[in-house]
């Protein structure tokens, strides 16, 4: 860009710089796209905002959600303290942080990995057709994917048939909940590694050639480029990933775990997800599971936002 006398900036062809309303106008066609999906998230994702409310009432089906006409028993925290000292507090609360930073442990680098050796293969056609087995089981259904592990681990399933080919006992693997945690991670590690691993390949693609054809010249083996630059290189990724991810540790599979799930296995396998769902749908307390998701909520923010802070702080790599 050139600058004129008045120091305003000029583009190539020497017109002055576009402003606001001028932008607006040169891409409206393009904005104009976007309506449909702004108006989709206002109406699906901020107006029903103003049903927290609910967890600082005593609301009833049918009832007004906010009034200040006396019509509404406003309770203040009272649903918010009735399940911080509740005796299933311990147990929901327990399980899902447990069940969560598992999955992150266990899980969180099977896709870097799987993206780093993926990346390295040269046969097109092995990469291409590797890539579809393994992108294949996200898009597959969680209720088939936990249909196919009740099979398996049934008393007359596969891995019973194998145990007593061995001399084992059949082993009830659904009714007991110490099997429950590693069901739960290996059928998720499973389900998603394939399918996150596209975003790393994606970081990996965009790294610049020349930086291995130089390490190739200094005599750098394979390994030693995946670890010195592309590892690096999907770094920033990976640590943003990992900030989502801590985030939604209090957001366990509910959908999963209630497919799964029985009442042998509740001291392990019951999270804050499931209790909503016995405790507000089945039995009808929509004020207190309000308090529940939005206490989740809270505490989902103050580790993001904490999380956030320890990385900008250690890495110079952050989501703000």
């Amino acid at each position: 860009m050139a600058k004129s006398k008045s120091g305003m900036a000029m583009v190539r062809d020497g017109s002055k710089k576009l402003g606001f309303f001028q932008h607006f106008w040169r891409d409206k066609w393009l904005l104009l796209l976007l309506v449909p999906t702004l108006v989709a998230l206002f109406a699906f994702n901020y107006v029903p905002m103003y049903g927290l409310a609910m967890a600082f009432q005593n609301y009833k089906v049918g009832g007004k959600i906010l009034a200040f006409d006396g019509s509404v028993e406003w309770v203040g925290l009272k649903h918010f303290y009735d399940f911080v000292t509740s005796i299933f507090f311990g147990r929901v609360f327990g399980n899902t942080l447990r069940l969560s930073f598992e999955n992150i442990l266990f899980g969180f680098w099977v896709p870097i990995v799987f993206a780093l050796l993926l990346n390295e293969i040269r046969t097109k056609w092995y990469k291409k057709v590797t890539q579809t087995f393994v992108y294949l089981p996200y898009f597959v259904s969680t209720v088939i994917v936990v249909s196919i592990l009740l099979n398996m681990v049934s008393t007359e399933g596969v891995i019973n048939r194998l145990v007593q080919m061995f001399g084992g006992q059949s082993i009830p693997f659904m009714q007991k909940a110490e099997y429950f945690d590693f069901m739960y991670i290996i059928t998720n590690i499973w389900q998603t590694f394939g399918y996150n691993s596209i975003i790393y390949l994606a970081a990996i693609a965009s790294v610049d050639p020349s930086l291995y054809e130089a390490a190739t010249v200094d005599g750098a083996n394979r390994f030693h480029k995946m670890v010195h630059i592309t590892l690096p290189a999907i770094l920033p990724t990976a640590i943003i990933l990992l900030i989502l991810a801590v985030g939604g540790v209090l957001g366990a599979n509910t959908e999963k775990i209630l497919l799964m799930y029985s009442a042998p296995i509740y001291s392990k396998a019951d999270v804050i997800g499931t209790y909503v769902y016995r405790i507000g749908l089945v039995n009808a307390k929509y004020s207190y599971t309000a308090a529940v998701g939005l206490f989740s909520n809270i505490i989902s923010f103050v580790l993001v936002y904490g999380t956030n802070m320890i990385s900008r702080k250690f890495t110079d790599y952050s989501l703000w």
